[in-house]
């Protein structure tokens, strides 16, 4: 994880431009805020990025925690939501402290392909520690074992024709081709879980949960999981 946290930290090429980075942070964000069902809610994004649109998801609930492990990338979060006492941004650490059952909706996206098993594991279990009985968990953009460095780009190529950047987003596979993101997918990898072996990792932790009728986000080949205590 840390060599990805280093990576994400950076400056980077995985967002192809602008228009690209900032249709990808509010769709993600539009489809969070989907999942606040009461303006009392409080929500946690973990591992939530650059977050640009996050301001769409604490509108919607009573206090937003954003969690963001790079320490150059928290630092921009904290300085562009500091005059918004709804938002907070803290890092992984600080979640140690928190009580137990101290949120309605936790959302983890785009977290667990960079985990390996036994770190996915710790994290589901403070996770748990942290979702209030009646909460619900959502885990976003799963990879399962047959999804191709070929499906993300032809989803990022669909993406781009949808919000106008694909002469972008071809530009942007090219260089991504050759840049440090792609040696670190061919060294390190991804991790990646079929249907089953994520529902039953969610049961080990705790959580009684679905796959999602959609992944949040751009790219439909990933999955999302609906998970919450069993006894809710």
């Amino acid at each position: 994880m840390d060599d990805w946290i280093d990576y994400y930290d950076s400056a980077h090429t995985i967002y192809v431009n602008a228009r690209h980075r900032d249709v990808h942070f509010r769709v993600i964000a539009e489809d969070i805020a989907g999942y606040v069902a009461s303006p009392g809610w409080s929500v946690l994004d973990y591992g939530c990025g650059e977050a640009l649109s996050a301001g769409l998801v604490a509108a919607k609930a009573a206090r937003l925690t954003l969690v963001e492990p790079a320490p150059g990338v928290r630092a921009r979060i904290a300085a562009r939501f500091a005059s918004d006492p709804s938002i907070e941004v803290v890092s992984p650490d600080d979640l140690g402290q928190r009580p137990d059952g101290a949120f309605d909706l936790v959302v983890m996206h785009s977290v667990a392909q960079y985990l390996t098993p036994q770190e996915l594991d710790q994290t589901l279990a403070l996770l748990r520690r942290l979702l209030k009985p009646s909460g619900l968990f959502v885990l976003g953009d799963v990879l399962q074992p047959h999804t191709s460095a070929l499906t993300d780009a032809l989803a990022l190529l669909r993406f781009g024709i949808t919000h106008g950047f694909l002469l972008g987003a071809a530009a942007g596979l090219l260089r991504t081709f050759f840049s440090s993101y792609w040696r670190l997918r061919s060294s390190l990898g991804l991790t990646r879980y079929s249907d089953h072996a994520m529902t039953e990792k969610l049961a080990a932790a705790g959580f009684a949960a679905r796959r999602a009728a959609r992944n949040i986000g751009h790219n439909q080949a990933r999955m999302s999981f609906l998970a919450t205590p069993p006894l809710y």
